[in-house]
């Protein structure tokens, strides 16, 4: 490492404590009631439902006989409808995933923002419910299947897939859905395009959403069409599932509820904020008591920790978006914090046994860090490999750590306890943010505050003083 010096201490500490205020106070701007975040604050942090308080709930095909032969397709578009209907519920802010091998919906999703008189149960019980496609003339919703303007129902449409298109005269290539209809389907969209070709629209419905509206640039009589428009590939698999979904032929039975009290939620939350403030100052004193000049330097890295890691929940960083943070979550926080402690008192311990072993300050140091980086490497890369697990086996089953670790869980398929995936990010987090602030950080601080002749007293670094 190149010499470190005197200046660099008060440099990182600067960072350290600029970074921290940023992370609690964010930076906005206000037009009138409105603000926007430039950089977001503790404020902005997603709350999990175990704290804000919220649902629960595992969903599976309701299905007569032994019909279960159910597609990843048809996994999709269950997953889609739901998502839909959480939005038209003005509910946002929640996760949802399918598990394609034992043929599940997990849900989980907070209290309705502003409603007191919120019925989880009823919601449940709407989200499960097979979704009403419809095909109408125009782009006004009717009140009854039976009006004329109504071209086909769900019933009548087979399959919609995203796919690609090559324009003939341009080679240019767009996403497109491709529609394909049932017999039944077939003749009274023949005639409605016909009717409609070159000035009219048909639009698309799902419960009470219009979900597409394209224009009829011409007569399709053989039950086979294309939605074209400036689709990506995400946007067009997302309205084909929700195409599919009012195909569906089965409700969603809900297998499995969990209920979470607000107030009690934000009890523990409260309690763990509080709880989690009081350890980190009595940790400070103590590390600062038992370990002097290393010690007061640890507890300026662990306060970085703990502000990287809060900046990496709340979306802090551009690139990072904001992570729902749970119960679980925080007890990942103090976890992580905790082993930030277990490997500064690992350095500490080097350095002054260096001393002790009659080794120069710098020199002390310098081997202190070299020779606890083993076993502070092994003890957190071995938390790291527990991160990754949880992730794996109770997020989502189409994350990285999901499909990574498909091989291994494909026989459990994904877990409703979300909020353990929360307890696995923050502690990867923090165990990486370890490796920066516990380590890189402090060595650099530590050895810059070396160089001062009044911190140049071995005892300050739990050494003791040489008499000749």
């Amino acid at each position: 490492m190149r010499k470190i010096t005197k200046p660099v201490f008060f440099i990182v500490l600067i960072l350290i404590l600029g970074f921290a205020y940023l992370t609690y106070a964010g930076i906005h701007n206000y037009y009138g009631d409105i603000r926007h975040s430039f950089i977001k604050g503790v404020d902005e942090i997603r709350w999990g439902i175990d704290i804000q308080g919220g649902v629960n709930a595992t969903f599976e095909p309701e299905l007569d006989g032994e019909d279960n032969d159910i597609s990843e397709n048809d996994m999709d578009a269950a997953k889609a409808v739901i998502e839909q209907r959480l939005v038209s519920l003005n509910i946002t802010d929640s996760e949802v995933y399918a598990d394609y091998t034992k043929h599940r919906i997990m849900v989980s999703f907070p209290w309705q923002s502003g409603e007191e008189d919120f019925d989880p149960a009823e919601a449940i019980s709407e989200l499960g419910d097979t979704a009403q496609l419809i095909f109408v003339k125009g782009t006004t919703k009717p009140e009854k299947l039976e009006d004329e303007t109504v071209v086909l129902t769900g019933n009548d449409v087979k399959k919609a897939e995203a796919g690609q298109y090559q324009d003939q005269n341009t080679g240019e290539i767009t996403w497109v859905v491709s529609l394909e209809l049932n017999e039944s389907g077939k003749q009274a969209f023949a005639d409605a395009t016909t009717e409609l070709s070159g000035n009219g629209q048909i639009s698309i419905w799902m419960d009470d959403d219009m979900i597409s509206a394209p224009n009829v640039n011409e007569p399709i009589t053989d039950g086979k069409c294309q939605i074209s428009g400036n689709f990506t590939y995400e946007s067009a698999k997302s309205l084909a599932d929700k195409i599919n979904a009012g195909a569906l032929p089965f409700n969603l039975r809900s297998t499995s509820t969990n209920i979470i009290s607000a107030t009690l939620g934000e009890g523990a939350k409260t309690a763990m904020t509080i709880a989690g403030i009081i350890a980190f100052i009595m940790v400070a004193v103590y590390m600062m008591i038992i370990y002097r000049l290393p010690g007061f330097v640890a507890s300026i890295a662990l306060l970085g920790q703990a502000a990287g890691t809060l900046a990496c929940i709340s979306g802090f960083f551009g690139n990072i978006e904001s992570f729902t943070l749970t119960i679980p979550g925080i007890a990942g926080i103090i976890l992580a914090i905790g082993m930030g402690v277990d490997a500064n008192v690992i350095v500490s311990e080097r350095i002054k046994e260096e001393l002790n072993n009659g080794k120069t300050l710098n020199g002390a140091i310098e081997l202190g860090y070299k020779r606890a980086w083993a076993a502070v490497f092994d003890g957190n890369i071995t938390v790291v490999f527990v991160a990754i697990i949880l992730m794996g086996a109770f997020g989502p089953t189409d994350s990285v750590f999901g499909t990574l670790l498909k091989p291994l869980f494909m026989a459990f398929g994904a877990s409703t306890a979300g909020t353990i995936y929360s307890l696995g990010y923050t502690l990867l987090v923090g165990i990486v943010l370890n490796f920066f602030f516990g380590i890189f950080c402090s060595r650099l601080m530590l050895s810059s505050l070396s160089k001062f002749k009044a911190f140049k007293k071995r005892k300050l670094y739990g050494g003791v003083e040489n008499n000749g």
